[in-house]
């Protein structure tokens, strides 16, 4: 019989348990392991350097660990993948991906927006990678015969733009698609049914979802997970064990979480969309921002991060905004139980190129809201009152509104 998601949420990874006669997952700290068998051993090492599973001795925590190796399997299992490989951050997992995608070519297809860091990973050419930034429609026209992968996230970062997954990887045709799945988690959304060949998260937001880990992890099949291992073992990104274990116990948790928090996220969208002092809401919960109707056929739910911005576009009124609030907290990143609020202009998306911000929407008075789990009426409440104390043509609005 088929499990439940939040069944296999629970029990994922955890199926030799009773044998090791434990009921938490034993955290292993180990940087090296003994080798008495040095033939063995060699083979060992040689698996690990090579992206497969070890034969034998673990020989050396940065190619493997077995508590990593734990949260690895369950996430695997959660999106449906063969494997998954663990990173020290979302970006090291992003870096190992284009790195272990350079033996296939040297150009890449994205669509924008993305997370900050990694669009202007891609456009530096760091990593000895070409892009070509398009529009999820125009995928087949920027694919080359040098093309080794399409890169695109949904949804978007922080616009909330929703790419349909399926038409990109039909456009694709042979090249390998990566959707960064973050902000939807496996709870929402699940990539690889929909064709995608990786599925990346930072695992910092919503998989960890307390705010104390940082690390990337990264899903697909075998033949590509090997690749991605084999570039970790070399450049030395494997996440922490004791990481590990804060994610793989996060798990249990996430379905619960991710829909605690969407549905705040839909009460205040809602809320800050009837608001006259608001300007604008980017929520693909809201009506006619799903124009292709992928929350029910590619997402299960709109998810629980949202951005807005003032009515009044003066860049102090959102600084004396964020100023007064006093619950929410003013900090970059996602996906914790607090709710978090920030100006990706400023901060998360301050090293994408300005002229493609503005064309993407990421304007500099734009505000991205990750709702947390407290209550969602004493989140309004804060943010309500905070906007109350903004000066200007926002109060203003407020009294003529006679809210």
């Amino acid at each position: 019989m088929e499990q439940g998601f939040a069944t296999r949420a629970v029990h994922a990874g955890r199926s030799d348990f009773a044998e090791l006669g434990v009921h938490a997952p034993p955290i292993d700290l180990s940087s090296t392991y003994p080798t008495p068998d040095l033939d063995a051993a060699a083979r060992s090492f040689d698996s690990l350097v090579s992206g497969d599973a070890p034969q034998g001795s673990f020989v050396y925590q940065r190619l493997f660990n077995p508590t990593t190796d734990r949260f690895e399997k369950a996430l695997a299992e959660l999106e449906g993948a063969a494997d998954a490989a663990a990173f020290a951050s979302g970006m090291a997992a992003f870096s190992a991906v284009l790195l272990a995608a350079k033996s296939r070519g040297s150009h890449v297809v994205a669509v924008r927006p993305m997370y900050g860091t990694a669009d202007h990973l891609l456009t530096s050419g760091l990593l000895g990678m070409e892009v070509t930034w398009t529009t999820q429609d125009e995928i087949f026209s920027a694919i080359r015969h040098d093309t080794a992968l399409v890169a695109i996230e949904t949804p978007a970062n922080p616009t909330l733009d929703l790419v349909d997954i399926a038409s990109v990887v039909r456009q694709a045709g042979t090249v390998p698609v990566l959707v960064d799945s973050t902000f939807a988690t496996p709870v929402l959304q699940r990539p690889l049914e929909n064709g995608a060949a990786l599925v990346l998260h930072s695992a910092t937001k919503f998989l960890g979802g307390h705010g104390d880990v940082l690390a990337g992890v990264v899903a697909g099949s075998h033949a590509l997970v090997r690749d991605i291992k084999y570039v970790r073992a070399a450049t030395g990104g494997l996440l922490h064990p004791l990481s590990s274990y804060l994610l793989h116990r996060g798990l249990q948790t996430l379905e619960l979480r991710v829909r605690r928090a969407q549905a705040t996220a839909i009460m205040l969208a809602r809320r800050l969309a009837e608001d006259p002092r608001i300007g604008s809401v980017r929520f693909p919960g809201l009506p006619a921002q799903d124009p292709r109707m992928l929350i029910g056929r590619q997402m299960q739910g709109p998810g629980s991060v949202l951005s807005f911005e003032l009515s009044n576009s003066d860049p102090q009124a959102m600084r004396a905004f964020v100023g007064a609030l006093k619950l929410i907290t003013p900090a970059v990143s996602l996906g914790s139980t607090d709710t978090l609020i920030q100006p990706p202009a400023v901060l998360t998306h301050r090293v994408v190129d300005a002229a493609a911000r503005a064309q993407t929407g990421i304007t500099g008075g734009l505000l991205r809201l990750s709702a947390g789990l407290e209550e969602a009426r004493d989140l309004w409440r804060d943010l309500d009152q905070a906007l109350a104390m903004v000066p200007g043509r926002v109060a203003e609005r407020r009294e003529m509104a006679g809210v």
